[in-house]
C-alpha cells in the first residue's frame, strides 16, 4: 500500500488502483475525499468529519461508499441509500479490495464534565490502524500506527506510552494540526526515543510505500 498523508487526521491508502480514505474532515484539504473509492469516518467530530466533504466524494464517485459508526451514518444515509454503513466495534468488511476490522467504542477523556462520544478505529489490512480520537489498542498485531500526536485530550507522556502499549513496526504522526513546528523536534525526539518504534512524520502531500 501506499500511504499518503493528508492534513490533520485525514491519510488516503492506495492499493491496486483503490482509494481509501480516512476521516476527511473540516481541518483537511477540501478536496481531501475526492477520488476515493472507500471512505472511513472514525466519529463525528468537525476535525475528523465534514459532511459537506463527504457529500463532494460521494457525488463525485457514484460507486464510492462510507462505512462509519451511526452518529454520522445517521446523516447521510437517506442521500446515499446502500452506499453508507454503519460499522461498530468487532465488526469486519471488504471493501474495493481493502479488507478492514473495526477497534473501538469511545473517544477519549476531554474533561470529565464533557460528555464521552463514540469513536471507532480502523485496521486496515491487518496492517495499518488509524485509532481516531482514542488510545485504542487492537487484538492485532499493527504494522503501521497512525499515531494521534497532538490533541486536547492527550499529552505526551500517553502518547510514548501507546506506542509502547500497540508495538508497532512503525509509528506516523496523524492529528497534528495544532502542533506548531517549534515543537516538532521535542515531539520527535520523545517519541522516537521512547516509544520503542520507528517514528516519523509527513508533510501534508507527501507519500510512503509500506
Amino acid at each position: 500500500m501506499r500511504l499518503t498523508k493528508k492534513i490533520h487526521a485525514c491519510i488516503e491508502l492506495e492499493k491496486d488502483g483503490s482509494r481509501l480514505v480516512v476521516d476527511p474532515g473540516g481541518f483537511s484539504e477540501p478536496d481531501a475525499g475526492l477520488g476515493a473509492d472507500v471512505i472511513l469516518v472514525t466519529h463525528e467530530h468537525p476535525d475528523h468529519f465534514d459532511e459537506g466533504r463527504l457529500r463532494a466524494a460521494l457525488e463525485a464517485n457514484p460507486a464510492a461508499a462510507l462505512w462509519t459508526l451511526r452518529s454520522v451514518a445517521d446523516q447521510l444515509s437517506a442521500a446515499f441509500p446502500g452506499r453508507v454503513h454503519t460499522v461498530g466495534h468487532g465488526d469486519s468488511f471488504t471493501a474495493s479490495g481493502f479488507d478492514v476490522q473495526v477497534h473501538g467504542e469511545l473517544h477519549a477523556v476531554i474533561h470529565p464534565d464533557i460528555p464521552r462520544i463514540t469513536n471507532v478505529g480502523f485496521l486496515v489490512d491487518g496492517s495499518v490502524f488509524h485509532p481516531g480520537d482514542a488510545l485504542t489498542v487492537p487484538d492485532h498485531p499493527v504494522e503501521t500506527l497512525l499515531l494521534p500526536v497532538h490533541a486536547p485530550w492527550s499529552k505526551i507522556s500517553e502518547v510514548i506510552d501507546y506506542v509502547r502499549e500497540v508495538k508497532p513496526q512503525r509509528a506516523i504522526d496523524v492529528h497534528d494540526a495544532l502542533l506548531t513546528e517549534l515543537a516538532r523536534p521535542i515531539y520527535d525526539r520523545q517519541i522516537g526515543g521512547l516509544g520503542g518504534a520507528d517514528h516519523g512524520r509527513l508533510t501534508p502531500g507527501e507519500a510512503r510505500d509500506l
